[in-house]
């Protein structure tokens, strides 16, 4: 059967709307990234092999304590550089903790055991608003005899590791979600139906504070009584429920079989022709013989080879005007199409005009 997913009535008229909140993001409560560079120890010999920056590294951790050793007298064997990366929230504040991720930068074999020590987390401003620090979270392991000829086994990725709340908050990042009186929607699915459609909702609600700047942003004024408490308006302005419009879109993912089709599809007049020829060589061995009492006879093997070609009667299938997209995976079904097969046709019929929807492979 073809492999063909259809989200029908998902966006259809008659379906109930959806909550302002799950289509949308308020401008300017986002997340920000941190990014951070830091020491992982206790390795039991899993390091970096001495690579110069992790031997100085660790020679500067050391001079913080009162400890001047020449960085190229040092052993990283026990130790490994990493990068610490993590997403902060909009309005988190000092004191709330934040997971990381960690991630070998030099040529540790694993990060397994390791223990991050404190790593001041920066943002694009190059302030430090998180400090990252504790034992890590591997995901795999690396197990093996090692030395020349021994088997290793591996299992997923040994170098990348997660601390879970193992970052705290030290700076609150400065958040404005109320500009001049009025708060921004931006649809996460930008499309100039859905943001019309987002205005009149909204303002079937608070009357004729919002309007639709472009195809992403909604721009919505605060009534009367609500400057003061801007986080209630917005809560009851997430739970306005709207219908957004969904495009016609075809997604194919070649590697998996895989194909989703919206319900909108539709298919101008035309045929489909499916069929698969088969061809089959196959060589065998006959013995040959000379006939009984004859003289200088030799007994010789010659090859033989046989070809085969099979061909699949194929049925044309006519697709009337303007079929709905139930109707078309039935007519591919009725045509014992494959979902390769199937990809083949719907890329044959966005060239020849008749398919009336975005076609975006993967």
């Amino acid at each position: 059967m073809l492999s063909l997913i259809l989200l029908a009535g998902i966006f259809s008229a008659s379906a109930s709307g959806v909550r302002v909140r799950d289509l949308v993001m308020v401008a300017g409560a986002r997340d920000n990234q941190l990014v951070g560079y830091g020491l992982v120890a206790g390795l039991a010999n899993d390091g970096d092999k001495d690579p110069t920056y992790t031997q100085q590294t660790i020679a500067n951790m050391l001079q913080r304590y009162g400890i001047n050793i020449p960085a190229t007298t040092l052993s990283a064997k026990n130790v490994a550089v990493v990068m610490v990366t993590a997403d902060i929230p909009a309005f988190i504040k000092p004191g709330q903790r934040l997971d990381v991720q960690v991630a070998s930068m030099g040529d540790a074999k694993s990060l397994q055991g390791g223990v991050l020590l404190q790593a001041p987390l920066l943002g694009a401003d190059n302030k430090v608003y998180a400090v990252a620090q504790g034992p890590i979270s591997v995901g795999g392991f690396t197990a093996g005899t090692g030395g020349g000829g021994g088997a290793t086994v591996t299992k997923n990725h040994p170098t990348t590791a997660t601390i879970i709340g193992g970052a705290l908050v030290e700076n609150e990042i400065p958040t404005e979600i109320v500009r001049d009186n009025s708060v921004e929607l931006l649809l996460r699915d930008p499309d100039f139906t859905s943001a019309a459609r987002l205005a009149a909702a909204v303002n079937g609600v608070f009357t004729n504070s919002a309007h639709a700047v472009d195809s992403t942003t909604v721009r919505v004024q605060l009534p009367e009584g609500a400057q003061s408490s801007p986080v209630d308006f917005i809560a009851r302005l997430e739970s306005v429920e709207v219908t957004p419009d969904a495009p016609a879109r075809i997604i194919i993912n070649e590697r998996t079989g895989t194909i989703v089709a919206t319900a909108k599809i539709q298919i101008s007049s035309c045929a489909i022709a499916q069929g698969n020829i088969t061809i089959n060589v196959a060589s065998t061995l006959d013995v040959s013989q000379p006939s009984p009492f004859s003289s200088g006879g030799t007994t010789a093997v010659t090859p033989r080879t046989d070809t085969q070609v099979t061909e699949t009667k194929s049925a044309i299938v006519t697709l009337p005007e303007m079929p709905t997209v139930e109707k078309v995976a039935s007519a591919l079904n009725t045509l014992g199409a494959t979902p390769r097969d199937v990809m083949a046709i719907l890329q044959a019929m966005k060239q020849a005009g008749a398919l009336q929807a975005e076609l975006i492979i993967k």
